[in-house]
């Protein structure tokens, strides 16, 4: 990087001195990481000094095109050490799972018209058997599955996760969340609620799961009325991925869509603590007026 700022083609760089007749080398970069990386050009190794900051040493090799590797890198904090390069390890792992088991199920659901992906990452031993009859109430029917205990194994560790999620920002996707949920396998029992009314008990698992979209914005519709409700409990893998606690849940429930020649009979309102808009039960919501505003 040095060669290439002061060598025979810098006509063709935009590095240029100052008033002074001085070249500004690794602005940003502390006196203290830039005397360790001085070693590198003398020896071809960098000790580190006893409380260096791994990680901007790691910056300021990056800058410089130094090579960041156990070669090159000498320190007393391997921990520190160790992270930066378990880092670079999982990039290149994940980099290689996403295009290999990924990208063609991402793929899958465009053709398919969605332009979103839900992805349940399962080991190569789990086994899924829903009941036809009786299938699990899990508010996410398009979720797709991989079977790979490798890359359950990956997505065990947050720092990995977050290496994913910056892989797949870098890669121009949207709404990201990357995290552990449970996801039905199989119906263990079948109980009689008062009134005959069954409840389906499944055997859930504690499995990855990876949701993107690849639009820029959610979907727009014009004159479409909301309705808040209040929600006790999570019934959405989508929406336990984002992390909304319970007590701050609201589901909402979009009206049909109204064009300006379309017309709506009278519907009741629903049940469950709803705020209604409007006087009477029965709301007509009006074409020309602006939806409200949740």
């Amino acid at each position: 990087m040095l060669g290439r700022m002061f060598g025979s083609g810098r006509e063709h760089n935009f590095t240029r001195p100052n008033e002074k007749g001085e070249f500004e080398v690794a602005e940003g970069i502390s006196s203290t990481v830039f005397r360790a990386i001085l070693d590198y050009y003398r020896s071809g190794v960098i000790r580190c000094p006893d409380g260096i900051s791994i990680p901007e040493l790691r910056e300021a090799c990056d800058y410089l095109c130094i090579s960041f590797d156990y070669s090159t890198i000498k320190c007393r904090d391997l921990s520190a050490l160790m992270h930066e390069l378990s880092n670079d390890g999982a990039r290149r792992q994940f980099e290689a799972y996403l295009d290999e088991m990924v990208l063609p199920l991402m793929v899958a659901s465009a053709q398919s018209g969605e332009r979103e992906c839900h992805i349940v990452v399962l080991t190569d031993d789990d086994v899924v058997d829903w009941d036809e009859e009786y299938p699990p109430q899990m508010g996410e029917e398009y979720s797709q599955i991989i079977y790979s205990t490798k890359l359950y194994r990956f997505f065990k560790y947050i720092e990995n996760r977050d290496v994913a999620k910056s892989v797949l920002k870098e890669r121009g996707l949207k709404k990201i969340r990357l995290g552990i949920e449970g996801y039905p396998t199989y119906k263990e029992k079948v109980k009689k609620r008062p009134g005959g009314r069954p409840e389906v008990i499944y055997n859930y698992v504690q499995r990855p799961f990876i949701r993107m979209s690849w639009e820029k914005e959610e979907g727009k519709s014009r004159h479409v009325d909301f309705q808040c409700v209040k929600s006790k409990s999570i019934t959405n893998l989508a929406a336990a991925a984002a992390d909304i606690p319970q007590d701050q849940l609201v589901a909402l429930h979009p009206g049909p869509q109204v064009d300006e020649l379309d017309s709506l009979p009278p519907h009741p309102a629903p049940l469950g603590g709803a705020h209604h808009y409007g006087n009477s039960n029965n709301y007509e919501p009006d074409p020309d007026a602006p939806s409200p505003v949740v």
